[in-house]
């Protein structure tokens, strides 16, 4: 983290940074504790404005859900490792697990109101989690005849 706002998100609000090493601990809820869990995957704050603008929200959205999502942000080396496990396309992005399953992501900034009506289906105890999408399978052919072509 090497903006302020970023480093205010450690300091001043406590949020863990995780990465490949730590990200499973942390989803995993010590005694009392939510089961859900905020992650933000920042992207470059110099590159991507709208880091910045998550960074403001972010404890504004954990204290809106106190005690039912806890946060964390995702170590900017350990991103481009763990976006395909928690369905993240496009950064900055908000992840909202329940234990180790994805049940939201929200990319980019958005409307307080769509934070708050997607957070809280997502804290809902039938929320879906979010499955892989399977990708088509493509094959290159070529016909038998252009192959004896090329030989001849």
């Amino acid at each position: 983290m090497s903006h302020p706002l970023l480093t205010a998100l450690a300091e001043r609000y406590g949020l863990p940074t995780v990465d490949a090493t730590s990200i499973d601990a942390c989803l995993a809820p010590a005694s009392g504790e939510a089961e859900h869990v905020l992650l933000f995957f920042t992207g470059d704050p110099a590159t991507r404005a709208e880091t910045l603008d998550v960074a403001v929200v972010m404890p504004e959205i954990l204290a809106a859900f106190q005690r039912r999502l806890r946060g964390a942000v995702v170590d900017r080396a350990a991103e481009a490792g763990l976006a395909s496990r928690f369905h993240v396309a496009v950064m900055p992005s908000l992840v909202v697990t329940r234990r180790d399953e994805t049940v939201a992501v929200l990319p980019k900034i958005r409307d307080w109101s769509e934070y708050m009506e997607k957070i809280e289906a997502a804290l809902a105890p039938d929320a879906p989690a979010l499955v892989a999408e399977e990708r088509p399978r493509v094959a290159f052919t070529t016909s038998r005849a252009a192959d004896r072509e090329e030989r001849a």
